[in-house]
């Protein structure tokens, strides 16, 4: 097996890099750069040498992590450097001229922990997502998951080696007919509670979806209605082009903000009208299709345009009125009819705008804290492969229990792939292709 490598932290300048090594050649690092290994988990400052000129390259705070009590479970080196990529550059140039050693590809430290009984496959999404987060929500949901879903799978095993048990116990006693039918009608009650449990935690929890991809919210309405100004405001940057020519906008435009923990998406879509521009149509063709998929939509109203209606197709969540600057005091409690109003010039509003938005957008996240919430396609597809055996296993009578124990015995390997047991390669190299380089 290699010795591999890698910075783990961003290539960037910063303070402070660190670069790991793992595998059964790491402990060679300290002859290679010319210091004295420290002791096991005890950080030391030691001077790194460069082999071949002697010349010094940095002066390094460096940490032993002997296997198997590492994260990968093999030998593990952290070196920690000033974050000068000059420095980085020198010190992975000389790693990798060592016999033995290579650049690590991407997720292959998680791989290895994988391989080494270190984590499982749920640990190792769970730290996918927690590395992938924007957010404190998407922090906390990546945790959740993690404990709750294997404490639930844990549980559904136990109940699994119960069920095959008993099935081999009938099987067992298939001569005598009057045990066969007292215990037979309690084990397919019990299966069938195993199955609907299994099928409810299958179906997507659209609370969850809104934490980890992102609350979209479209902002909606005719054109010059100041959707792409709003824009521009709520993400504190100029985002979006600005102009009084209708139908600038003819495409949707996304930009990511965090609202109070919140990951949120605001779309700034073309304005609808009626129009013989083809650009300008296909514009509106998808604004129309973004607001029908939106988990939200805003609603906008010029003062200075004549009232638009909302087409039926995407009912808004919240009415505002813009460019509020241009009304006086009277003509604002008259035309706005109870709507918020909001002006990217003076600021009216937007702060406002923010607060009733970040309430909307925690009351969705909060749902996500209920129970557990399966987020990854390969998870929902290991379940459904479950329920669909015990749906199998429920349906066959006592006639037929060399059956139902194959059944059962299936539903145990979709639970075995699901924390990683039993996986082809193919799905372990989609799982950690998601990792960056040294992780």
């Amino acid at each position: 097996m290699d010795t591999i490598y890698a910075l783990s932290t961003g290539p960037s300048v910063a303070g402070v890099a660190v670069i790991r090594i793992s595998g059964p050649r790491a402990r060679d690092v300290a002859n290679h750069f010319g210091f004295p290994l420290p002791k096991p988990r005890i950080a030391a400052l030691r001077r790194l040498m460069d082999p071949l000129s002697r010349d010094f390259i940095d002066q390094a705070l460096v940490l032993l992590f002997p296997g198997p009590h590492s994260f990968t479970g093999d030998d593990v080196i952290e070196l920690q450097v000033h974050g000068s990529r000059a420095v980085t550059r020198w010190i992975l140039q000389v790693l990798g001229s060592c016999d033995g050693f290579r650049p690590a590809e991407a997720g292959e430290f998680s791989r290895r922990a994988f391989l080494n009984g270190k984590m499982d496959l749920l640990d190792i999404e769970a730290l996918a997502d927690l590395l992938a987060a924007e957010t404190r929500n998407q922090i906390i949901l990546a945790d959740q998951n993690r404990h709750n879903l294997r404490g639930v799978v844990d549980q559904w095993r136990e109940t699994l080696i119960e069920l095959r048990g008993l099935t081999e116990a009938l099987i067992d006693f298939s001569d005598e007919d009057d045990v066969l039918q007292s215990f037979d009608s309690n084990l397919q009650q019990m299966i069938a509670d195993l199955r609907i449990a299994v099928e409810q935690a299958s179906q997507p929890n659209t609370a969850a979806e809104v934490v980890r991809e992102g609350f979209r919210v479209a902002l909606l309405g005719p054109p010059n209605a100041g959707k792409s100004s709003l824009l521009n405001a709520l993400a504190r940057r100029d985002v979006a082009i600005v102009s009084d020519i209708a139908g600038t906008t003819r495409d949707v435009l996304e930009v990511h903000l965090d609202l109070a923990g919140h990951s949120v998406i605001l779309m700034d879509t073309a304005g609808i009208r009626e129009t013989m521009d083809p650009l300008e149509r296909e514009g509106i063709s998808r604004t129309m299709r973004v607001a029908e998929s939106a988990d939200y939509r805003i609603w906008l109203q010029a003062v200075d345009l004549p009232v638009a209606t909302e087409p039926e197709i995407h009912q808004a969540d919240m009415m505002i009125t813009t460019k509020g600057d241009q009304l006086d005091s009277d003509s604002k409690q008259l035309s706005t009819d109870g709507r918020l109003t909001v002006s990217v010039r003076t600021g009216e509003g937007i702060n406002t705008l923010i607060e009733r938005l970040s309430t909307v957008v925690a009351e969705a996240a909060w749902r996500s804290r209920e129970g557990f919430s399966v987020v990854h396609e390969r998870q929902r597809m290991a379940l459904k492969a479950a329920a669909r055996a015990l749906r199998e296993a429920e349906t066959c009578d006592v006639d037929d229990l060399e059956l139902r124990a194959e059944a059962l015995r299936s539903a145990s390997v979709a639970l075995d792939r699901l924390i990683g047991r039993i996986e082809p390669d193919q799905v372990l190299d989609v799982v950690f292709s998601r990792f960056c380089i040294g992780k």
